[in-house]
């Protein structure tokens, strides 16, 4: 089934009261189990096309939908759901490519049926459509005129199964399942007879079990960049290697002469991941000259097709989808080390997303919401605002999943994981995930929804000792995990992750009017000031008395980006960070903070030269999930020294929500040249500084309705800044 690109427009949101007129439908002998699909077929009648026709779509799991013959949405839908029951649905506007006449509106729907790190399973495969405009009516389920049947030629592939983290098959398509006892290979353009049947409405309304709650879609449909040539394709026996830009979301697609039953096999250089299975695809000939474009996407920087004998290839190429932003930052200096890790860590953050922020593309495409407070935090440095919304996704369903004593956890969407992660979910909550949102984006519209969910989590699901510092929890449901590698010193962590919770929700509070929340906190946050120092500072460094190794560089440097530690001790911590170096990938990002926030960004970047090349291979485009080349080679969360980068070195930080006021209080350490620029709600921030001596030249260009203080580090003058572009010396 050949696409064609198209642009889709999103229509506004609607409200929670939505009037469903259609009904969910499928056909009576469908089968729901995994990895089925069915083809869905009306013919309508339009006698003048409005303006305006706007579709409401709904699947599970995915839909692809064809209006006239020409590709309207590549891959619908979201994986489920908002909450456990709930499914979401697409809003489309759809007048475009009606026209007056009969109308053939073609729907492919992927059952995934299964559960996974990303989805819950409703067991039942079934669509949902409802297309309204000025004397334009399309309800599913309103009469007997819809079309469907399973199609055939889709099964599952016989190549190892994917592990389990993931819902979706490897699928296998045989094309000789297209024929008079099947439906025919232009099903989708209105081709062949109406041997379809009609379709039986289901026994549920919209919102009733097994689909539950309908929620609209709030991030984009994904952005389409069409079907492209290989960079190159190399022959290798009897395989076909195409090579692809960088690692991306990519569709195989191939145009082949061959006999029928012939077996070709596709998959990427990220099939496995070490001993784990990931996702692959299959196409089975007919006789003749024939094309075809596999619809579920795999991700990698090389795409592998497996030709058998007898199969003579005329074309391979690809399609790449992705989430619908733009690569909006940029970042420059004189160290070629920092700006290629800028440029692999923007095009690794962009291949995690999708449905949700991932932390890989491939083993388990999963919301690790430790993770995805890293990306959240570089989004604001390398993408446009619209992946804002992506992070705001997740923030909504990890409350609305939140297990019945108020516990919070994640991954979820999952019908398979329900273990929590106590520090990542204080972290996900706390400063730096949800407040960093609210504040770098400014938009708290979502805070009040979030807030009780929150302040459950903090004040229920946690309980104190006698001085005030959470209870380290444990037990079958509980993955105790502060971060990966060793010399984990996790009970000294807790305390401080609870602080910068507690201190994200005293803000929360203040914003929606909770002032008796407010203070709690902060007398809270107080008490445990005092009584972790009292507790864990040995005079050298924070250790907790059951931790027997090396000071844990982690907890140090929580310490000091908190604000638990003072200022006089930060020659002992600085000693002890110069020196253990255990933090991973995933909070490395927070000692470079430390090192900043005590003066001493050239510590930073002699880090960051020790640890970077590491993760970061001259033939891979994206940063690797460990240092020395372990575990995914697509790991966003190894990237956030992106934010360090802007935020000390260049020194832009928001001072007001929506960096309506920002800051820049370079530190530029051992840099000489600095050259930042990154879309806020207000427009484009652009930076660039040069260092000569003690003095730097700050050249700053300011959006419309933003001000920004420029901080000389020499003198401590502030100038005052407004719309334009300026140059000072600082």
């Amino acid at each position: 089934m050949a696409a064609a690109l198209c642009s889709i427009a999103v229509s506004a949101a609607d409200g929670d009261d939505f009037e469903w007129k259609a009904k969910w439908i499928s056909k009576q002998s469908a089968t729901s189990g995994s990895n089925s699909w069915m083809a869905f077929r009306k013919r309508a009648v339009i006698e003048k096309v409005p303006a305006s026709v706007t579709a409401r779509i709904a699947a599970d799991t995915k839909y692809w939908l064809w209006i006239n013959g020409e590709m309207v949405v590549y891959e619908g839908g979201l994986k489920r759901g908002l909450d456990p029951g709930a499914t979401y649905y697409d809003r489309v506007e759809i007048a475009p490519w009606l026209k007056s006449g009969e109308n053939v509106i073609s729907i492919a729907v992927w059952h995934m049926g299964k559960n996974g790190f990303s989805h819950i399973d409703s067991g039942s495969m079934a669509l949902l459509f409802q297309a309204e405009g000025d004397g334009v009516e399309i309800l599913s389920g309103s009469d007997d005129s819809w079309e469907a049947s399973p199609i055939e030629a889709y099964m599952t592939a016989d190549t190892p199964e994917p592990n389990f983290r993931l819902p979706e098959s490897n699928v296998r398509y045989d094309a000789r399942r297209f024929n008079e006892k099947y439906i025919t290979d232009g099903w989708y353009k209105g081709e062949g007879p109406d041997w379809m049947g009609t379709v039986a409405t289901l026994s549920f309304q919209p919102g009733a079990a097994p689909f539950g709650k309908l929620v609209e879609r709030p991030i984009p449909l994904w952005k389409d960049y069409g079907i492209k040539d290989y960079v190159s394709v190399e022959h290798r026996g009897d395989t076909l290697v195409g090579k692809l830009p960088y690692n991306l979301h990519a569709s195989p697609v191939l145009k082949v002469k061959a006999p029928a039953g012939k077996v070709i096999t596709m998959f990427t250089d990220h099939y496995a991941v070490g001993p784990t299975q990931c996702l692959s695809a299959q196409y089975v000939t007919k006789d003749g000259v024939q094309e075809y474009e596999h619809l579920c996407w795999l991700n990698g920087e090389k795409m592998y097709y497996i030709i058998p004998d007898g199969v003579e290839v005329l074309e391979v190429k690809y399609r790449e989808t992705g989430y619908d932003c733009g690569f909006a930052g940029s970042f420059k200096c004189d160290d070629p080390l920092l700006n290629k890790y800028y440029e692999k860590a923007a095009r690794t953050l962009y291949v995690c997303m999708r449905d949700t922020y991932y932390d890989c593309p491939d083993r388990e495409r999963a919301q690790w919401i430790g993770d995805e407070v890293n990306e959240l935090g570089m989004a604001f440095y390398q993408l446009s605002p619209s992946a804002g919304r992506l992070a705001v996704k997740g923030l909504k369903e990890v409350c609305a999943w939140a297990k019945p004593d108020g516990a919070i956890y994640g991954p979820v969407p999952s019908g398979n994981w329900f273990r929590e992660l106590p520090m990542q979910t204080l972290a996900y909550i706390g400063w730096y995930g949800a407040r960093r949102q609210a504040f770098y984006s400014g938009d708290n519209s979502y805070v009040p929804e979030l807030y009780p969910a929150f302040h459950r989590y903090l004040h229920e699901t946690w309980k104190l000792d006698e001085d005030g510092l959470p209870v380290y929890r444990t037990g079958s449901d509980i993955w105790d995990w502060p971060d990966a590698g060793e010399n984990q010193d996790g009970e000294a962590q807790l305390p401080l992750w609870y602080y910068l919770a507690l201190k994200a929700e005293k803000e929360y509070a203040t914003k929606i009017g909770e002032i008796g929340d407010a203070a709690a906190d902060e007398a809270l946050m107080s008490r445990i000031l005092s009584s972790y120092n009292e507790k864990y500072w040995t005079g050298t460094e924070y250790r907790s008395k059951g931790h027997g190794g090396p000071a844990d560089d982690r907890v140090q440097a929580l310490a000091v980006v908190s604000g638990v530690a003072s200022p006089d001790k930060y020659p002992a911590l600085l000693k002890v960070l110069k020196e253990e170096r255990h933090a991973t990938t995933y909070m490395l990002c927070y000692v470079l903070e430390a090192m900043c926030i005590m003066g001493h960004p050239e510590m930073a970047q002699e880090l960051m030269h020790y640890r970077y090349p590491t993760i970061m291979k001259d033939d891979c485009s994206t940063l690797w999930e460990h240092w020395n080349y372990d575990g995914s080679c697509n790991h966003a969360w190894s990237g956030s020294g992106v934010i360090i980068m802007n935020e000390y070195f260049a020194g832009i930080k928001p001072k007001h929500p929506g960096f309506k006021v920002f800051t820049v209080k370079p530190q530029m350490g051992n840099l000489k040249h600095i050259e930042t620029s990154f879309e806020t709600r207000f427009g484009k921030v652009h930076l660039k500084l040069d260092r000569n001596g003690k003095s730097i030249t700050a050249e700053l260009t300011v959006p419309k309705g933003s001000i920004a203080e420029i901080h000389s580090p020499n003198t401590g003058k502030i100038h005052y800044v407004n719309e334009g572009t300026h140059k000072v010396t600082l």
